[in-house]
């Protein structure tokens, strides 16, 4: 088998703080002329998508994270390459969410989402 194309997406991101400490995030891909499509990179695509994160009411210190995902990876890739990368794609986001969450945590300019790839305009 050979490599899979490396791929991009453009989201819109909301993020709601609600009572209870749970936070609600939501997004879903748009286009954005400033950004347009690469050939390093297959543009992928996310339907509506959602993450509720709320503690969990026997402890606290533990979050309960609830994901809806609906991505199109687009490509040439059969379903079969998808159902098998995909559970792993979403262990390493979260295991990602909550490294950021870490940092986010840290005192202020200890942060590494200003110099984050996303963050960074094409040339």
């Amino acid at each position: 088998m050979g490599s899979i194309s490396p791929r991009d997406f453009i989201d819109l991101v909301y993020i709601k703080r609600c009572e209870g400490n749970m936070n609600i995030i939501s997004s879903k891909s748009v286009d954005f002329p400033e950004y347009p499509p690469s050939s390093n990179y297959v543009r992928g695509y996310n339907h509506p998508c959602g993450y509720v994160c709320s503690p969990l009411k026997e402890n606290p210190a533990y979050s309960k994270l609830v994901m809806f995902v609906q991505t199109e990876m687009r490509g040439k890739l059969s379903l079969s390459i998808i159902e098998k990368t995909m559970p792993s794609n979403l262990v390493s986001f979260i295991l990602s969410a909550k490294d950021g969450i870490k940092t986010h945590k840290a005192p202020s300019g200890r942060g590494h989402h200003n110099g984050h790839a996303s963050f960074q305009k094409k040339k």
